[in-house]
């Protein structure tokens, strides 16, 4: 079981700032935060990033409790600066309700929000 994942950045202010506001539809803020580090969560930091040399691509997905919200995330991360990596929709290849979007972030880590319940399709 994980108990929390750290990402390196490069520029820990832009990092900052993008976490901020794409992790908000999931219910995360920021509760810890220095000058090099900061960790989100909810109750407590489980998501750090800290200022460092980065070390090459990394996939973290959050679980998301709707598809509604998968589409927030998806559209606060696209206004904080994140580059699209798959819009949200069905990921049929891997579950058939399996409903996903993903978003590099200003490193180009690869940020995903998932909802793995049935629901009604995002509207076209």
């Amino acid at each position: 079981m994980l108990d929390h994942v750290s990402l390196r950045v490069a520029d820990h202010a832009a990092a900052q700032r993008f976490y901020d506001q794409a992790l908000a539809p999931l219910g995360l803020t920021r509760l810890f935060g220095m000058d090099d580090s900061s960790g989100y969560g909810s109750g407590r930091p489980f998501f750090w990033i800290g200022q460092g040399e980065t070390a090459g691509y990394c996939h973290v997905a959050f679980t998301a409790p709707d598809r509604a919200t998968v589409d927030a995330f998806y559209a606060a991360a696209i206004a904080a600066g994140g580059r699209d990596n798959g819009p949200p929709g069905l990921r049929e290849h891997y579950h058939p309700a399996y409903y996903g979007a993903f978003v590099l972030d200003p490193e180009g880590h690869n940020i995903e929000a998932v909802c793995h319940g049935a629901g009604p399709a995002r509207p076209a």
